[in-house]
């Protein structure tokens, strides 16, 4: 059967990943995503060319080692499919760790889900002796800056940036003698990306371990 290079129906995927596949790069990810649509036999279109590729698009990628639920990717298929049925068999083919949330049509001609990236939710739970009092009140402060210059490594190279841009909102949400809950809704998308981790260490809040989870993608149409 030769490959499909129309596309006649486009599909937008939210799964969620846990352990263990919460250390896959998107590179692997992807690969992952064009095997499992292989097996549940889905009508991939494929890039024209010399080395054609499934056509999917993820509206993000997941830093290595976070979890999420609200993860989106796009689908583009040369021919229809019972949308509502999708999921189930995306999940019959799924590996551990990668779960179907849901599956919707999209118009073919809509904007690529990159391009309308705004923020994310992120739920930070860190291990630390300091009190709860103090990570608020870090926190706190760090929202009343006006400015946060703060330097990262990226690719091997140090990386000078304007952290404050990055932070919308920050809030210490609960937590014990070990763990501490923190929501943070940061700057996610083509203009810059903010790192629980580096909002953290600006915060000058040592930890002994962490655990990132993103609970939700926002929208061009619902940023403010």
């Amino acid at each position: 059967m030769s490959m499909l290079t129309t596309v006649v129906q486009r599909v937008r995927v939210t799964f969620a990943v846990s352990w263990p596949l919460q250390y896959a790069s998107i590179l692997d990810m992807g690969r992952l995503w064009e095997r499992l649509l292989r097996r549940a036999a889905a009508p991939l279109a494929y890039t024209q060319g010399y080395n054609p590729h499934a056509r999917l698009q993820f509206a993000d990628a997941l830093p290595v080692g976070y979890t999420s639920e609200c993860e989106m990717l796009d689908i583009y298929l040369g021919e229809t499919v019972d949308v509502k049925a999708l999921p189930a068999l995306l999940q019959a083919q799924a590996p551990p760790g990668l779960g179907i949330v849901s599956a919707a049509e999209v118009e073919i001609g809509a904007k690529a889900p990159q391009s309308l990236m705004r923020a994310a939710m992120y739920q930070v739970s860190l291990r630390t002796d300091v009190h709860a009092a103090e990570i608020a009140a870090a926190l706190a402060d760090l929202l009343q800056r006006t400015s946060i210059p703060f330097v990262r490594e990226r690719r091997g190279r140090m990386q000078s940036l304007e952290l404050r841009e990055l932070i919308h909102d920050l809030g210490y949400v609960s937590g014990d003698s070990l763990w501490h809950e923190v929501q943070m809704r940061l700057r996610c998308g083509s203009n810059g990306s903010g790192r629980p981790a580096d909002v953290l260490e600006a915060a000058s809040l040592a930890y002994s371990d962490l655990r990132v989870h993103r609970t939700q993608l926002i929208w061009e149409e619902r940023s403010s």
